[in-house]
């Protein structure tokens, strides 16, 4: 059963890429205000412009995303969901300890940029299959110095925690953290995500590549 969308929810936060794209629309309805706009052709037309603008280009875009973001975690520190919407998307505290990346994770930063240089036009999802089948063919004794880094990284991250909840407890942390979630344990090895992981991944690390 679909659920009934709450109209009082704030609006989901754009990327960059998606104030780009409205950009694009906006210019395209001034110049044609009659024409009619084939979308998949206008999509792909948006997508190969966004890959060859410079950083300062996509500088704009990227200040209205960040903004937008700041608009929307407000917004959703007080939003209550009206009853028969669904549940409540639990807030994530933006004070709370990041997640540290795992041993896949830290070997796809470090060999993202080689793919991508070896092969400029694989897209996001390519790219992201090429790091697990490398991952995946790695020798276990070479994957040690990325699985070593991932271990110190989730130690840091469970003592940051811990702090973390002492100050919540204390009433240091805001009112969104009063019950942070509990430290989920993952396989650091999981390569049956591997896919899905890397394509997380881009986002953190790689917004320009939407």
């Amino acid at each position: 059963m679909k659920t009934k969308k709450d109209p009082a929810k704030p609006r989901g936060k754009m990327s960059s890429y998606a104030y780009f794209v409205q950009t694009c629309r906006e210019e395209h309805k001034k110049k044609h205000p009659e024409a009619s706009v084939n979308f998949a052709e206008f999509s792909k037309k948006c997508s190969e412009r966004w890959k060859t603008m410079s950083g300062k280009e996509k500088g704009k875009f990227e200040d209205l995303a960040k903004l937008d973001k700041v608009r929307y975690d407000r917004e959703m520190m007080n939003y209550v969901p009206a009853r028969g919407c669904g549940k409540k998307k639990k807030y994530k505290d933006p004070n709370a300890p990041k997640r540290p990346p795992s041993a896949f994770f830290i070997f796809c930063s470090e060999y993202r940029p080689k793919v991508k240089g070896e092969t400029p036009g694989l897209s996001i999802g390519d790219v992201a299959k090429r790091l697990g089948e490398m991952w995946n063919g790695t020798a276990s004794e070479d994957k040690q110095p990325f699985e070593k880094k991932a271990s110190i990284l989730k130690e840091k991250y469970e003592r940051d925690v811990a702090t973390y909840r002492a100050k919540c407890k204390t009433g240091g942390g805001s009112a969104a953290a009063k019950a942070p979630a509990k430290v989920e344990k993952k396989d650091e090895d999981d390569d049956d995500d591997d896919d899905d992981d890397d394509e997380e991944e881009e986002d953190d690390y790689d917004d320009d590549d939407e």
